[in-house]
């Protein structure tokens, strides 16, 4: 069966678990380590939710680094390798759980706040979380996306959603096979949290101090409280 650009997504983070948890504890990634992980921890960090749901949580930095703030979390990652990285390497809740499972599969618990940390890359299995994410928040839960900037990484194509090949410059030579990725526009990024019953809380542009360029954004998306998928 011919994989979709989404299979081919998954297929290249199982290819490139090795390198990049390597990355991750070397610190090659400078943006991340400049700008945008204390981005998103601020970001979270500010709202004070008791529990958060990291979604595509990697190797699970980001959930160590709330968990030392008091926050309860789960993380969670379609990723064996990943996953089995994170719960050695620190505190947290981890599950290897792919978006689609996460759709099916009940978790029997609600989060004060689900975060997407570079981590919605797909169409379909985008759309699919979103659709998701409303049913898993408490009343007046919050849910943030932080991803490249649309106007940083558009480059020389029209500036309209569609598939992008991928890349892995900037990284070492160990990646392989990078996976293509789906491209938004600022007001595609905005239609999904409001087509989905949230509204923007608030809308951050962190900047690289080297660059003066926008590092990525952070979407903060609040579930109204009429949402009838999001019940206490």
């Amino acid at each position: 069966m011919k994989q979709t650009p989404d299979d081919k997504i998954i297929s290249c983070w199982q290819n490139n678990a090795k390198p990049w948890i390597e990355a991750i504890r070397n610190q090659e990634i400078h943006s991340r380590v400049l700008v945008t992980n204390q981005a998103i921890v601020e970001t979270i960090t500010r709202l004070g939710p008791d529990s958060v749901l990291d979604i595509g949580c990697g190797e699970g930095w980001l959930v160590r680094a709330l968990c030392q703030r008091g926050v309860d979390c789960l993380g969670i990652d379609v990723v064996p390798e990943l996953i089995d990285y994170a719960r050695k390497t620190g505190e947290g809740r981890f599950r290897t759980l792919s978006y689609q499972q996460l759709a099916s599969q009940p978790l029997h618990e609600k989060f004060g706040l689900a975060v997407g940390n570079f981590s919605l890359l797909g169409y379909e299995s985008v759309v699919e979380i979103f659709t998701t994410i409303p049913s898993l928040l408490t009343t007046n839960g919050y849910f943030i996306v932080q991803t490249l900037h649309p106007e940083s990484v558009c480059g020389n194509h029209p500036y309209a959603d569609g598939w992008r090949e991928g890349s892995w410059d900037g990284f070492s030579e160990n990646f392989r096979d990078p996976a293509p990725w789906y491209f938004r526009t600022l007001p595609s990024w905005q239609g999904l949290f409001l087509d989905h019953g949230f509204t923007l809380h608030d809308i951050r542009e962190p900047v690289n101090p080297q660059t003066g360029q926008a590092a990525s954004v952070i979407f903060v998306g609040q579930i109204t409280a009429s949402n009838p998928d999001n019940t206490p």
